[in-house]
């Protein structure tokens, strides 16, 4: 079966290039104009990736890509006239698999599109599989499936795409320093550039939620020139 993409973007002209070009690699490409079409399209069929402006009439690219977090498994691709490092970071902040510029090359976007859809599978896409267990930490319910974090005083929340991977490589370590560029590639399947802050913003937001169980032996060192470690005392670790 071949792959399905979603064009989302407020441009006909645009949006209508991108389906044909799309069309041409091998794909089978929807449009939607708008956030009430995109949600019209994922109801239908069976999304794999959006490719997702982010200036978009009403709804924003930003708002919509939040929204698609609650689906596990779809990638998105977000696209922006604004190509600078803090529009870019933000837009990865908010669950983006990757960020391209505009303008672009059409056969850039196919080759993001590629890359992104080869990576290994993620967990939470793999994890259909209803035997796959919730892992306990700290104090911490990981629900791998879900991407669901319950913190300690039993408020839950679902994790971006991008701090949930790098939450799950530091515990797959296993009290073993993770460097920049594993990280990077786990949550954003590229490799780590210089002045890259990608995953050091991650890392920020998981910390904080660390520290509501601090007294519990959690907590994300920085070991300097080699990345990171997940410090979980003995007592923390839960089965």
């Amino acid at each position: 079966m071949s792959t399905t993409l979603l064009v989302v973007d407020d441009d006909d002209e645009i949006r209508e290039l991108l389906c044909d070009y799309l069309a041409d690699a091998g794909y089978q490409a929807l449009a939607a104009g708008n956030g009430e079409q995109m949600r019209e399209q994922l109801a239908r069929h069976a999304v794999d990736l959006v490719v997702l402006d982010l200036m978009l009439p009403g709804e924003d690219g930003l708002s919509l890509c939040r929204q698609l977090q609650a689906q596990p498994g779809l990638a998105v691709i977000m696209l922006s006239a604004k190509g600078s490092t803090l529009d870019r970071i933000i837009g990865l902040e908010v669950g983006a698999d990757d960020y391209l510029a505009k303008p672009f090359e059409p056969r850039e976007l196919v080759a993001r599109i590629k890359a992104v859809l080869r990576r290994p599978q993620r967990l939470e896409t793999a994890a259909q599989d209803a035997t796959v267990e919730p892992q306990r930490f700290a104090g911490f319910r990981l629900d791998h499936v879900k991407r669901l974090l319950t913190l300690p005083d039993g408020q839950a929340l679902t994790l971006p795409r991008s701090d949930y991977r790098v939450l799950r490589e530091l515990l797959e370590a296993n009290n073993r320093v993770v460097s920049r560029d594993q990280l990077t590639r786990s949550a954003f399947g590229r490799d780590h550039l210089p002045d890259d802050r990608s995953v050091d913003m991650c890392i920020s937001r998981l910390r904080q939620q660390l520290r509501r169980a601090a007294s519990q032996g959690a907590q994300i060192l920085t070991i300097r020139n080699e990345g990171y470690l997940l410090s979980l005392a003995r007592e923390a670790l839960g089965a």
